[in-house]
C-alpha cells in the first residue's frame, strides 16, 4: 500500500470516528420527546408517535401571510384529494419523472403543526441507520440558536462551535464528503437574510458574520455539492428566494381519522376516549383546530380530567373555554369547587400570569414566538426567577433545553401566548393597570368595540385568534372560572349583548369572507348564535331553489356562508341550484364554491361578471376541484379564454368538464384545446356538444384526442 492509499485509509476511519461520535449525540439528543414543553413530564419515544408530512401541491413556495388558524380552516374544509403522503426521509428524492437533483427543501407548516418533530425523525433515522446512509454528516443549525451569534466566524468555525465532534474534519473534507444543513425555524430568524447586496462568499474558512454565511450557503456559493433543509411558518417562507428552493413539502397536521387515533392513544380509558372523541365532534370551531397536535394534546389534557371525573363544571364547547381550563389546571390554580383549597398562593400565580401576559402580549405585537433574555426583561420578568414561572405554568412556558450558546424561551404553542395576551388585556383592565398606557381607563365596551376595529384592520387576521379569546374572556362564566386571578368580574349580560350588536354591525358592513368569518367565531363565543339560526330556517327547507324569492340581508349571506362552511357534511359537491339559480346567490356563495370539490352550476344565467369572479375563485386554489358543470350557461369565447386559464394551471387536477351549450365558437374552442394540451394528464370527460367549434375547432380536437399524453376517455 503506497502512501497516497494509506492517507485514504487512515482519513476514511477517521472520518467514520467523527461520524460516529455526531450520530451519538444526535441520537441521545432526538430519540425522545416531551409533548408539549421540553423539560418537565413524561417522555415519548420518538418513533412510536411520529406522524408523517404530506407533499405540498403549491411547489413554488408561495407566501401565506394569512393567520395560521384561517389556514387551519381552509385544510380543514378541503375535501380529501389525491396527494401522496412522503416519508420525510424521502424529501430529498426527486419525484417520477423529476431528472434534476434536489439540493434545498423548504417545509412549510403553521406553529405546532409538527415541523421540528419531523426534523428530529429525519435526523433519529439517519443516527440509527435506517435511512440517507450517503450522507456524512448532518448538521442541525437551528435558527433560535443562531440568533445567539454576534461574532464574525467561517463556516467551518461556526460549525466546530456547535459541533464539536467535527472539529477535526478539514475544510476540504466539507467538499469531499456529503453533508446536509437544517435550518430548523426560518420564521423565528432575528438576522437579516439580504439575498440581493450580501457579499458573495466561497471559502468555507473566510470569516463572515452568521446572515452572510447562512445567505451564501443558500444560494449556493458556499459548499455548492452540501444538502440544505429549511423549514418555516407559510408567513415567512418567502424571505428564500424562489430560485434557491428545489422542493417545497408542508406538514399538514392531523387529518379526521387521525385526531381521532390520537385521542384512542392518548387516554388510556377507551369509553372515556369516545366520549372524548364525540365531544370534539360536537363543535366544529374545537374539531378544526385539532389539525394542529398540540391543540389535540391541549384537549385531551383537558377533557380527560373534566370528563373522567362526575365534576359538575360544564365541559368546554368553545376555544377560550378550553384554553381556560387548560390554564387553570396547569397552573395548578384549582379553586375551592375542585379539592376545597389551593394548590399555591393565588397572589403569586396572579402575578406570574400577569408578568407572562405582558409578554405574550408585547411579543405578539412584534410577531415573535421565542424571546431571548433581553426580551424578558424589557417585559420586566427577572430571568433568575424563570423557574418560579415554568415551575407556576408548568406547561406554558418553558425554557429550552440542550443549547449551548445561550438561553432561549417560547410558550408551549401560538394559541396559548396569544390566550394570555388576552388575559393580560382583560386583567390590566381590571385593575386599571398603566402597563399599557391610558387605553384601559375608557368603558369595558369601547376596549372590545375598539379590538374588534383593530382585528378587522389586519389584512392577515394576525390578530383574529386574540380577539376571539378576548371576547370568550369577557363571559361572566369564564371570569368565574378565574376568580383566583381575576378579582372582580369585568363585564356584564349588557355589555355582551352591545358587543355582540356591533359585530353583526360590522357583518352587514360586508366585510371579505375571512374576516366575516372570524366575527361569527367570535358571536360564538359570546354564546350568540341568532344569526345562523336565522338562515338554518331556510336550509332545512327540501329540495332545490330553497332561498328562491327570499331577500337575506349582507349578514345573513354572511351566515349562510360560515354555517356551510362549518357544517359536518363535508363539503364534496355544491349545487347552486338546492339554493337559488341567481348570480346573486352565485356571487355570495363563492368561498363555498372555491372549497368543493365538484361544482354544479347548470342553467344559472351567469353573466360576464360572475363568470369572471367564479373563475378566479377557483384559480385562487385550483388543486382540488374535480368536476365542474357549467352547462347551459353563455360565457361565450371570452369567458371560455378565462376557464382555460384555470385549466391550463399546473396544480389543475379537473377530471370531468361540462360545457354543453355554453355558445362556444372557433376561438373559444382553440384557446381550451391549447389549454388542455400543456397540462393533459387529469381531464378524462369532455361534454362539448351542442357548441359551435366549427372545422378548425373539430380539428384541433382530434389532434387532442391522438397526443399520447391526453387522458381523455369521453368526449361529446
Amino acid at each position: 500500500m503506497n502512501q497516497t492509499d494509506l492517507a485514504d485509509t487512515l482519513q476514511t476511519k477517521l472520518m467514520s470516528v467523527y461520524q460516529q461520535k455526531l450520530r451519538s449525540r444526535l441520537q441521545d439528543k432526538y430519540q425522545r420527546l416531551s409533548e408539549g414543553l421540553s423539560n418537565h413530564g413524561d417522555s415519548t419515544r420518538l418513533n412510536e408517535i411520529y406522524t408523517e408530512l404530506y407533499i405540498t401541491e403549491g411547489g413554488s413556495g408561495e407566501v401565506n401571510n394569512e393567520h395560521e388558524v384561517r389556514q387551519i380552516e381552509t385544510v380543514s374544509r378541503r375535501p380529501e384529494t389525491q396527494e401522496t403522503p412522503i416519508n420525510c426521509n424521502d424529501i430529498f428524492k426527486p419525484s417520477p419523472g423529476q431528472d434534476k437533483p434536489i439540493r434545498t427543501v423548504l417545509t412549510k407548516g403553521v406553529a405546532g403543526i409538527g415541523k421540528t418533530v419531523s426534523v428530529q425523525k429525519f435526523i433519529l433515522d439517519w443516527t440509527e441507520g435506517k435511512a440517507n446512509q450517503d450522507v456524512h454528516f448532518i448538521f442541525p443549525l437551528p435558527f433560535r440558536e443562531l440568533n445567539l451569534i454576534q461574532k464574525h466566524l467561517s463556516l467551518v468555525d461556526l460549525l466546530n462551535h456547535l459541533h464539536t465532534e467535527t472539529k477535526e474534519l478539514k475544510s476540504a473534507d466539507y467538499e469531499d464528503y456529503k453533508v446536509m444543513f437544517i435550518f430548523d425555524g426560518l420564521d423565528e430568524c432575528r438576522l437579516r437574510l439580504d439575498f440581493q447586496n450580501s457579499r458573495s462568499l466561497s471559502d468555507v474558512t473566510e470569516s463572515a458574520s452568521v446572515d452572510v454565511l447562512l445567505t451564501n450557503l443558500i444560494k449556493g456559493n458556499l459548499l455548492p455539492s452540501a444538502l440544505l433543509w429549511i423549514t418555516s411558518r407559510p408567513a415567512a417562507a418567502n424571505q428564500i428566494p424562489p430560485e434557491c428552493v428545489h422542493q417545497v413539502t408542508e406538514v399538514r397536521g392531523f387529518n379526521d381519522p387521525q385526531k381521532e387515533e390520537y385521542f384512542r392513544k392518548r387516554i388510556n380509558d377507551l369509553s372515556l376516549a369516545e366520549r372524548v372523541v364525540t365531544h370534539i365532534r360536537s363543535s366544529r370551531s374545537l374539531f378544526i383546530m385539532c389539525h394542529i397536535p398540540v391543540f389535540c394534546w391541549i384537549s385531551a389534557a383537558v377533557l380527560e380530567r373534566m370528563m373522567g371525573k362526575a365534576e359538575s363544571a360544564e365541559i368546554p364547547k368553545t376555544l377560550t373555554q378550553m384554553f381556560t381550563h387548560f390554564l387553570i389546571f396547569q397552573t395548578k390554580l384549582k379553586t375551592q369547587k375542585y379539592d376545597g383549597k389551593y394548590e399555591i398562593d393565588p397572589d403569586q400565580a396572579r402575578k406570574t400570569i400577569l408578568s407572562l401576559g405582558k409578554l405574550a402580549f408585547e411579543q405578539l405585537e412584534k410577531g415573535n414566538l421565542i424571546f431571548y433574555e433581553e426580551d424578558l426583561k424589557e417585559s420586566g420578568i427577572d430571568v433568575r426567577e424563570v423557574s418560579v414561572y415554568s415551575g407556576v405554568c408548568t406547561q406554558i412556558f418553558r425554557e429550552e433545553s440542550g443549547l449551548q450558546l445561550g438561553k432561549v424561551f417560547s410558550f408551549v404553542h401560538l394559541s396559548i401566548q396569544e390566550f394570555l395576551a388576552a388575559l393580560f388585556k382583560l386583567l390590566s383592565f381590571s385593575e386599571q393597570n398603566t402597563g399599557l398606557k391610558n387605553e384601559f381607563r375608557s368603558p369595558m365596551i369601547s376596549l372590545l368595540k375598539r379590538e374588534v376595529d383593530k382585528a378587522l384592520q389586519s389584512e392577515n387576521g394576525h390578530w383574529d385568534l386574540f380577539l376571539r379569546f378576548l371576547l370568550g374572556l369577557s363571559l361572566e362564566s369564564n371570569q368565574t372560572l378565574l376568580q383566583g386571578v381575576l378579582r372582580k368580574t369585568v363585564s356584564s349580560s349588557d355589555i355582551n349583548q352591545e358587543t355582540a350588536a356591533y359585530i353583526k354591525q360590522k357583518i352587514r358592513e360586508n366585510p371579505s369572507p375571512e374576516k366575516s368569518i372570524n366575527l361569527f367565531h367570535c358571536l360564538n363565543e359570546l354564546n350568540d348564535r341568532s344569526l345562523e339560526q336565522e338562515v338554518q330556517t331556510y336550509l332545512s327547507r327540501t329540495g332545490y331553489n330553497r332561498l328562491s324569492g327570499v331577500s337575506l340581508s349582507a349578514a345573513q349571506w354572511s351566515a349562510l356562508v360560515f354555517v356551510l362552511l362549518n357544517s359536518e357534511e363535508a363539503l364534496d359537491e355544491f349545487l347552486l341550484r338546492k339554493y337559488d339559480r341567481s348570480e346573486e346567490c352565485l356571487l355570495r356563495l363563492l368561498p363555498v364554491i372555491k372549497a368543493s370539490r365538484k361544482i354544479d352550476l347548470y342553467r344559472c344565467g351567469i353573466t360576464q361578471k360572475g363568470w369572471s369572479a367564479l373563475i378566479s375563485a377557483l384559480r385562487s386554489n385550483p388543486s382540488h376541484l374535480t368536476e365542474l358543470n357549467l352547462s347551459c350557461n353563455t360565457p361565450g369565447d371570452s369567458g371560455v379564454k378565462l376557464l382555460s386559464a384555470l385549466l391550463e394551471d399546473p396544480h389543475c387536477k379537473l377530471k370531468k368538464l361540462q360545457l354543453w351549450r355554453c355558445g362556444i365558437g372557433e376561438e373559444g374552442c382553440a384557446a381550451l384545446i391549447s389549454a388542455l394540451r400543456s397540462n393533459p394528464s387529469h381531464l378524462t370527460e369532455l361534454d362539448l356538444s351542442l357548441n359551435k367549434p366549427g372545422d378548425s375547432g373539430v380539428k384541433l380536437l382530434s389532434a387532442l384526442l391522438e397526443d399520447p399524453h391526453c387522458k381523455l376517455e369521453k368526449l361529446w
